[in-house]
């Protein structure tokens, strides 16, 4: 029997599936250069056109934009670095003591380098909105500063159009001082000097500002930001600070652990966290020479032999910059009664516990996250394994290198320290 005809049939049907594959998809495409080609005769037409006439369109649309693109969160100018630090556990101190020993990295606030930069960027907004600064007027921000916060002040104020000028104790590292210069603001290195002495750094800073303001030969206004009485300070931290560490911490928290020179990040977090977590114990890490420890301790600055805010003296000498004071100021009494303990560090202490970072976990700081930690650490033993306690770490030990870390010297290849010669527990 003939089987040909049904190879032919066979091979029929095949061509016939193919051809329908085939056409199923280029009959859209093909749908598509039609209408595309009756829509474009029907709009020549329509502008009076002759069809041969040639017509070149051009795409204006963002180039290289794909289908699958979204808006996207881009910050203004370096203000947009402030805030939303990062939080890590330390590991050394976490395995010395059997507690989970945290810090938030505030050093890495991308303005000055420091938690002063939530307070600096804060006080600026509050001024702008009172109608007390004006940019690109002229207006010039004054403010007395151990150096932290005029870093952030210098570097916030070119940012928004104002100019700055700091005054700060001679004897704070000349790293800080050499910085401001950098980045453009007037440094004016006073003597130490008591609270009450017209020349101390902040009364000066506080009279500079009153000078440009009445000076008419002058450009702008004089603005004495004040961060040691302006609510703003404590404010940055209760509206930032406080609820970055709450949703990092997942809403558990057993310790916080800060030292004081302002009193705005001690007083701000503990305001926003005590509500929310009423277990919360908050501790103030104090270095030697201040007079917040006794205040926790006692109630007062100093012993009963002197009244509080005539002392002539000034502070005790300590290598410890950017917190300890011996006065009372409106940022940490906002937060004062919200503190349960305080513990004194010694400056020695500061300096072994700064070479033990840097030998254990790699961790190069300045001295008051060094107070910091050795607060956290002594805590941590006192209160027994199992807690959570967190700290700040403050700035960078490049910015204390011809003080503290001169004190402090070479690591070298040392990896022995022992965290109980540091803590004394």
């Amino acid at each position: 029997m003939d089987t040909r005809p049904r190879l032919y049939l066979c091979t029929a049907f095949l061509c016939g599936a193919l051809l329908t594959l085939g056409f199923k998809d280029l009959y859209p495409d093909l749908e598509r250069r039609f209408r595309r080609r009756r829509v474009t005769a029907d709009s020549i037409a329509g502008a009076g056109l002759a069809s041969k006439d040639r017509i070149d369109l051009e795409d204006h649309t963002r180039k290289n934009r794909t289908d699958d693109t979204h808006e996207v969160d881009i910050g203004e100018g370096i203000e947009a670095c402030v805030g939303n630090t990062p939080l890590f556990r330390i590991k050394s101190l976490s395995e010395g003591t059997g507690c989970e020993i945290l810090v938030k990295a505030e050093f890495l606030n991308g303005a000055g380098g420091s938690p002063k930069d939530r307070v600096a960027l804060n006080m600026i907004k509050t001024a702008e909105e009172q109608g007390l600064l004006t940019p690109h007027s002229g207006d010039t921000i004054y403010e007395g500063t151990v150096g932290s916060t005029g870093i952030s002040l210098a570097t916030i104020c070119r940012a928004r159009g104002y100019l700055a000028h700091i005054c700060m104790p001679y004897d704070q590292a000349a790293e800080k001082s050499d910085l401001l210069l950098k980045l453009g603001a007037v440094v004016d290195r006073v003597p130490p000097a008591p609270i009450i002495d017209p020349m101390h750094f902040v009364n000066r800073a506080r009279n500079l500002a009153a000078d440009h303001t009445a000076d008419p030969t002058r450009p702008g206004r004089g603005y004495f930001a004040d961060q040691f009485e302006n609510p703003a300070n404590w404010q940055a931290h209760f509206e930032a600070t406080g609820p970055e560490i709450y949703q990092q911490c997942g809403g558990v928290l057993d310790a916080f652990v800060a030292g004081a020179g302002t009193g705005g990040t001690i007083a701000g977090v503990a305001k926003f966290l005590k509500p929310k977590l009423p277990n919360l114990r908050v501790v103030l890490a104090d270095p030697q020479g201040s007079g917040l420890f006794n205040r926790i301790k006692n109630g007062v600055m100093f012993d009963a032999l002197e009244k509080e805010g005539t002392r002539r003296r000034s502070q005790i000498d300590t290598i410890v910059e950017g917190i300890g004071i011996n006065r009372v100021t409106a940022n940490f009494e906002a937060g004062r009664e919200l503190i349960d303990d305080a513990i004194k560090v010694k400056d020695e202490e500061a300096l072994a516990m700064a070479r033990w970072l840097a030998e254990k976990d790699g961790m190069f700081v300045g001295s008051s996250t060094a107070v910091n930690c050795v607060a956290a650490a002594r805590l941590a033993r006192q209160t027994g394994p199992g807690q959570r306690i967190l700290t700040i770490l403050c700035d960078s030990g490049t910015r204390h290198l011809s003080k503290f870390w001169t004190h402090a010297g070479n690591i070298g290849g040392k990896t022995d320290s022992r965290l109980d010669d540091i803590i004394g527990i």
